[in-house]
């Protein structure tokens, strides 16, 4: 399928509505996602992108239907990722004496998954640019790091598109293809939960890009990202919030994780919500039993939250695995400048609470003093204990 995007851009990608799993089970797919690939049909005939190596066959036979293969002269590679070039190796096969214009550390990416086949690979930096007719530029800015070190987004001068490549995207099926023609509010859910679980961790990068593209006064009329809704109608919007979701973002949240064996943990995870509730009504609070509730959804929660509880019993001297995962995930994702707190139920030895805290103040949080270890079931003075740590994490 060929859609037109704006002037002689089009949309030739993939829609992958039946998609459940991202980057392994890291991310879950909630509303299907797309891999976006693009056409210029210029003087030069240009190529933005492939698909994921499932849809190769389907991608390359809709090639030959859609513009015929023989008349691709060049392809841009704005990221080596699987789900970005799994097709190129088939399209290759067709075309092998095409150039592909990508950066230093994209030839790397292509030549360490799919071997030296021999490609004309072409190595471009930001400002570099390639001529494609019609007065018409391809301009080139590297996005290192927004998410692999690979990346750069691709600007098409005339049209004013910016192909975004990771950044500005989302996993979301749009049948529609653009912002406007989405369901707003999953669209914006979306777009949160991409970026809290996928690029978070590079914040201090997308600051300073987002600087960069800003201070390149480049005129803006659509922005076709690799994945998700393709941003037309007042396109800057997503990188406004891209640039409030890099400064440390938090909302009046409070989520509160844990796991439990015997319940007393989970009664303990109750309670500090209770408590949190009565304290400030205003502030949203969310529990999460993180061996029952979706990871990434709990991720996108602690990215907007201002505060986190997490608690689990103590098990052989320390917490159960599920908790720990937990934990970590947080820690791979950088968040900065929230508060945490711990908690749990323990039998005999009670570490637990120690080395959540530990753990806690090793992936960034600022931990507070007060907590919450109750011996075997949680009596009156461990409930207490709950309301004192839900003050201390909404001061």
């Amino acid at each position: 399928m060929k859609e037109n995007i704006r002037g002689n851009v089009s949309w030739v990608g993939y829609l992958d509505w039946e998609l459940q799993k991202f980057h392994g089970d890291d991310f879950t797919i909630m509303n299907g996602s797309s891999q976006n690939a693009y056409i210029i049909e210029e003087d030069k005939t240009v190529l933005i992108d492939t698909v994921w190596t499932p849809h190769r066959s389907e991608f390359v036979d809709n090639l030959r239907k859609e513009i015929g293969l023989e008349n691709i002269d060049m392809v841009i590679m704005n990221h080596g990722e699987a789900d970005h070039s799994g097709a190129l190796p088939e399209l290759m096969k067709e075309i092998p004496d095409v150039p592909i214009y990508c950066t230093a550390n994209a030839v790397k990416s292509l030549e360490g998954q799919y071997g030296k086949r021999g490609w004309d690979l072409r190595v471009v930096k930001s400002g570099d640019s390639v001529d494609i007719g019609d007065g018409k530029e391809l301009v080139f800015i590297e996005m290192k790091m927004l998410h692999w070190p690979d990346s750069m987004a691709t600007y098409l001068t005339g049209d004013n598109v910016l192909f975004s490549n990771d950044a500005f995207g989302q996993h979301f099926a749009v049948g529609g293809l653009f912002n406007d023609t989405a369901d707003i509010c999953l669209l914006e859910k979306e777009a949160m939960r991409y970026y809290a679980n996928i690029l978070n961790p590079f914040s201090p990068f997308v600051t300073k890009k987002v600087d960069e593209i800003r201070s390149m006064n480049l005129p803006i009329d659509v922005i076709a990202p690799s994945h998700g809704a393709i941003w037309r109608e007042e396109p800057m919007q997503i990188v406004d919030k891209y640039y409030e979701w890099a400064a440390e973002y938090k909302e009046d949240r409070l989520t509160i994780i844990y796991d439990t064996m015997w319940e007393g943990t989970a009664a303990i995870a109750h309670e500090i919500a209770a408590a949190a509730g009565k304290i400030s009504p205003e502030t949203v609070v969310k529990v999460f039993n993180c061996s029952k509730a979706d990871k990434s959804e709990i991720m996108a929660e602690v990215f907007r939250s201002k505060a986190i509880a997490v608690g689990s019993p103590t098990v052989g001297g320390d917490v159960l695995t599920s908790v720990s995962g937990t934990v970590r995930f947080m820690k791979s994702l950088k968040f900065k400048n929230k508060r945490a707190g711990a908690f749990g139920c323990y039998g005999w030895s009670g570490e637990g609470v120690a080395v959540l805290k530990k753990e806690l103040a090793e992936a960034g949080f600022r931990i507070v003093d007060e907590s919450v270890r109750s011996m075997w079931k949680p009596d009156e003075e461990a409930l207490a204990s709950a309301e004192k740590l839900a003050r201390a994490l909404l001061e």
